[in-house]
């Protein structure tokens, strides 16, 4: 039982990863992964933030992880919302829940204060 749910967290490491590659390919910003799973009553087991100056750059870090998550691990997408405006996208693969925000709307929302105690992965792009 134990070797299931460590090949679960490793295999959720490396999708985070390529969850945040995908989102840093983009130059999205501030890509933080935040392990939601000891929370007993969470509704996934990561989530990850970012978030993107315009709407325009919003669509395309979702339409790469999407691409990107299909590619590398076959998994297409439960539910996607916010697309129509694009200051608020939210992914929703299961076990993790991506939310991507226009820069202000991140600010605003505060989203990782809520989940201050969790633990945290901050992703940077190696190129900078």
């Amino acid at each position: 039982m134990s070797q299931t749910k460590s090949n679960n967290s490793s295999n959720n490491n490396s999708q985070l990863k390529t969850i945040a590659n995908a989102i840093l390919d983009k130059k999205g910003s501030g890509v933080v992964s935040i392990d939601i799973s000891s929370i007993g009553s969470a509704i996934c087991d990561h989530f990850v933030i970012c978030n993107a100056d315009s709407e325009p750059q919003v669509l395309a870090i979702a339409d790469n992880i999407e691409e990107q998550m299909v590619k590398e691990w076959g998994r297409k997408i439960s539910r996607i919302q916010g697309k129509e405006n694009a200051f608020w996208i939210i992914m929703d693969y299961g076990d993790i829940v991506v939310h991507l925000f226009k820069s202000e709307y991140r600010r605003f929302y505060r989203l990782e204060e809520l989940w201050a105690d969790a633990e945290k992965t901050i992703y940077q792009d190696d190129k900078e």
